[in-house]
């Protein structure tokens, strides 16, 4: 089993900064994509940005230039910059890993984190 722990969040005004992070812990091998998507009120749960574990990204294209999405291989965390932040960007943020544990490979959810950014 693995465990997705997510921390940072909260409450900003617009223009200003967050960050969030997710440790995975557990029966881990190898982690392959690690990312955060969000879900707000009434909306579909999209896709924020992932990395890969040999770094490369990808990014929404309404957080271009704004978030950034980094790794720690060796502490299975990833972690999410945001800044330049605008009342859009409130949401439940989730971490989500592509986890390889042995011959399995599973995809987990942390428990969310709530980011508002007030106007």
């Amino acid at each position: 089993q693995v465990q997705l722990v997510e921390s940072g969040g909260g409450l900003v005004q617009a223009g200003g900064s967050l960050g969030l992070s997710c440790a995975a812990s557990g029966s881990i091998v190898s982690i392959n994509f690690m990312g955060w998507y969000r879900q707000a009120p009434g909306k579909q749960r999209e896709l924020v940005a992932h990395i890969t574990s040999g770094g490369s990204t990808k990014y929404a294209d309404s957080v271009k230039g704004r978030f950034t999405i980094s790794r720690d291989n060796a502490k299975n965390t990833v972690y999410l910059q945001m800044n330049s932040l605008k009342p859009d960007d409130t949401a439940v943020y989730y971490c989500n890993a592509l986890v390889h544990s042995g011959l399995l490979v599973n995809d987990y959810w942390g428990q969310g984190t709530q980011v508002t950014v007030s106007s």
